[in-house]
């Protein structure tokens, strides 16, 4: 399904949007238009899109500026830290492993680290750590930037920890703390870092400018993120929801369970600096190209168009998107679902359809997969927006791409 692919460039009117380019297939114009208006409407400074249909790239654009509040343009080649986003590529190394028979998703975590059996963490299994059950969202202790980043009092601290409630009778949004679980697990069982692992066994074998831990030659291709304002929304839009004012409530309480979750470093580390892009954070610090999130999405379900290989075995899939938790989030206040690794679709955080996985960024930025329609979706951006699960921008795009998928 190759098709024919549209080549375009529109000149911004001002500094604040920079040319629009990339290409389209034939019938996803749709999309494009959704990537302009969120360019020239939604606020996006800087951003980029692709998709994958059964294979084939049918949609890679990019626009705007590298950094939000300058004047260079973002290129082809623009990368950009997509926060929580980085979820969904740190758990396909887990998964990778169980399908090679290196990690038991089953076992207790203490199994392979001894240290973290401590405070009644001792059944604890690994699938808890990825479908966030486990009861270890916060610390008591929140981590300083220089010790979250140093890679060994992040896990020394999770493995002291002891739960918020019982592992395994609910589920919160483990933000900062997943990083650190998944990262100590990998290290045990492999010997190598799990960004190195992923550099090795999945970025290098797919080409793909996806890293958990930026190189230092890399770092010249990655763009600022920065906080905006989004711009007001009529109600007929339905493009924004205001949070239920218990939500708003936690965010504001500093002793709440979502604050201490979300502030498990404390104060928060600057986003832009080396040091911590070049950190290893599976919950948050990994940096990509949209082409790049589509094209690792499109492998995890089917065999890519060069003749790439898929990463994940049927049975590996299945297993990566069914529903492990769902319901209440103890951390978010929302219903959200959770399969190993990745959220599904749902009502708080929209994806393609029931039976799409993948994981949104804070701010904005969102890649997933759908197997029933073949379609590997990944958006990302600089202008970072108040959202958590669900961003207005991301969610224009996807609702083009609906409309193309249902079309064809």
């Amino acid at each position: 399904m190759d098709g024919a692919h549209t080549t375009f460039s529109t000149g911004g009117s001002t500094t604040t949007v920079a040319d629009v380019q990339g290409t389209v297939a034939d019938g996803y114009e749709p999309v494009r238009e959704a990537f302009r208006a969120n360019l020239t409407e939604r606020g996006d400074r800087g951003a980029a899109v692709a998709v994958y249909r059964d294979g084939h790239k049918v949609v890679d654009l990019w626009g705007g500026l590298a950094d939000p509040h300058g004047r260079t343009p973002w290129t082809e080649g623009t990368a950009q830290v997509v926060r929580s986003v980085t979820k969904g590529p740190a758990a396909a190394v887990l998964h990778l492993l169980h399908q090679r028979g290196r990690l038991d998703l089953d076992a207790p975590v203490g199994t392979y680290w001894p240290e973290f059996k401590a405070a009644g963490k001792e059944r604890v299994p690994v699938r808890h750590l990825l479908t966030h059950r486990a009861g270890l969202p916060a610390l008591d202790t929140p981590l300083t930037p220089e010790q979250a980043l140093d890679g060994t009092s992040g896990p020394a601290a999770v493995a002291a920890q002891a739960p918020a409630w019982e592992p395994g009778a609910a589920h919160g949004y483990h933000a900062q703390t997943y990083s650190w679980l998944l990262g100590e697990l990998v290290r045990r069982v492999t010997g190598r870092t799990l960004g190195r692992w992923f550099a090795d066994e999945i970025a290098a074998p797919l080409g793909l400018d996806l890293w958990i831990g930026l190189p230092g030659d890399q770092a010249h291709r990655v763009g600022r993120i920065a906080e905006v304002e989004a711009p007001s929304a009529p109600a007929s839009a339905g493009l924004r929801v205001r949070p239920k004012r218990e939500v708003a409530a936690a965010w504001e309480d500093p002793g709440s369970l979502t604050r201490r979750a979300f502030g498990a470093i404390d104060p928060l580390p600057d986003e832009n600096a080396p040091a911590y892009r070049a950190a290893e954070l599976a919950a948050s610090s990994g940096v990509a190209t949209a082409r790049s999130l589509a094209r690792f999405y499109a492998a995890l379900i089917g065999d890519l168009a060069d003749g790439t290989r898929r990463l994940y075995a049927p049975a590996t899939l299945t297993q990566a998107r069914t529903e492990e938790s769902a319901g209440p989030d103890r951390v978010l206040l929302v219903a959200t679902r959770f399969g190993l690794g990745y959220m599904l679709h749902g009502p708080s955080s929209p994806m393609l359809g029931p039976g799409s996985f993948g994981h949104p960024g804070r701010g904005g930025s969102l890649a997933f997969a759908d197997p029933e329609s073949g379609l590997a979706f990944a958006y990302v951006t600089n202008s970072l927006q108040r959202s958590v699960t669900s961003d207005p921008r991301a969610q224009a795009l996807v609702r083009a791409l609906r409309k193309v998928a249902t079309d064809r």
